[in-house]
């Protein structure tokens, strides 16, 4: 009983720092929105990435944590972490600037919580 108590307590954290995870991206998301450039690092750019980079440190940091987590729970990665950074880095000329993108990312995550 003691290692279901543990294991329930450890997936109980792992919600919670999940919780914490969504509630910074999407704070970095709407403060993105408003038009302030770097979440995305589109433009590679390295005063824009030291003004962003404790956002990115804490959302990693946060992220691993709940990759050990997730992995003692024998559950699958955290999607949502590995989808940010596939979305970050230089983009062509003709791609969305990263207020729309931060807009559309946004909205994905609305639905995704009312679903």
């Amino acid at each position: 009983m003691a290692k279901a108590d543990r294991l329930e307590r450890l997936d109980t954290q792992r919600i919670d720092l999940e919780a914490d995870y969504r509630a910074t991206l999407i704070a970095a998301l709407e403060r993105t929105a408003a038009g302030h450039w770097g979440l995305f690092d589109h433009q590679a750019d390295r005063k824009t990435r030291a003004a962003i980079a404790p956002t990115i440190a804490a959302l990693s940091e946060m992220a691993d944590t709940i990759a050990d987590m997730r992995d003692r729970l024998l559950m699958e990665p955290f999607a949502l972490h590995a989808a940010f950074l596939a979305a970050r880095g230089v983009v062509s000329a003709s791609a969305v600037g990263e207020p729309k993108q931060a807009r559309a990312w946004l909205d994905r995550l609305a639905q995704e919580a009312a679903a």
